[in-house]
């Protein structure tokens, strides 16, 4: 649905889904005060410590900053109350990791703004609204989403590969250190790797596994794989982690 009021052009968007039996609504839209010269935010919102902390993130235009952003967010069914998003520009959040935001917002080039949602309730609907303000004009995201949709952890770390027998090999790794409900919330993991044979890349997917070590049998002497893990929540929630930093590993070549 559009419309549009003298120089003011909103566009919003109303989807229905069905979660667990019962009906969900997702609003998504955009307003702008001149779409040629007032960039909408691309916000993308991830929850990688569930329940206790969601993160949202959007990349400063490179051409034409706007003055400020104004981050507001509230319970779909309770928007009367309204709180401000705890904003961090991108001078001060040099360490923050980008690997749970979209491909869009990974770049390492681009300038990305967070703000922080502490303790959020469960199987709650929430609204958050991004504004940033020019000079006399004005663009905003609007979006809808529950925790359960946007839990996505941090990529395991510390994964290690190592030989166990003649073709074995052992895959481990540590859960996320951002993870910080282990025991209430346990993860499962995929693994991938991936080699090649006569010029032609071969990948295997293996999972979902609960522990953090696995021994996998058969693999040829000689040859070089590829492995990455990727960590999420025990029961479905969310997507799984952006994979780990890949790790090489040559299997041994037996000596006559």
């Amino acid at each position: 649905m559009a419309a549009v009021f003298g120089r003011v052009s909103v566009i919003v968007t109303l989807l229905v889904c069905f979660h667990g039996g019962q009906a969900q609504h997702l609003l998504t839209g955009d307003a702008t005060s001149d779409l040629d010269s007032a960039p909408t935010p691309a916000v993308h919102c991830w929850c990688a410590t569930y329940p206790n902390v969601t993160l949202c993130s959007w990349p400063e235009p490179p051409q034409s900053p706007p003055t400020h952003y104004v981050a507001t967010y509230s319970e779909r069914h309770n928007q009367s109350v309204t709180k401000q998003c705890h904003l961090i520009p991108p001078a001060h959040n040099p360490s923050w990791p980008t690997s749970s935001s979209s491909s869009s917002s990974s770049i390492p080039s681009e300038k990305l703004w967070y703000c922080r949602l502490p303790n959020l309730k469960l199987l709650t609907d929430y609204i958050i609204n991004v504004t940033a303000v020019y000079s006399g004009k004005s663009s905003s995201h609007l979006a809808s989403f529950m925790l359960e949709e946007i839990v996505k952890p941090d990529p395991p770390e510390d994964v290690r590969v190592y030989s166990h027998d003649i073709r074995d090999l052992v895959v481990e790794w540590s859960t996320p250190s951002t993870w910080a409900n282990l025991d209430i919330f346990p993860l499962k993991y995929h693994i991938k790797y991936q080699w090649e044979n006569r010029g032609t890349l071969k990948i295997v997917n293996l999972g979902p596994l609960e522990n953090t070590r696995v021994v996998l049998k058969q693999f040829i002497p000689g040859k070089t794989y590829l492995f990455q893990v990727c960590a999420m929540e025990l029961l479905g929630l969310g997507k799984c982690s952006n994979w780990s930093s890949a790790v090489n590993v040559t299997v041994p070549v037996m000596k006559p």
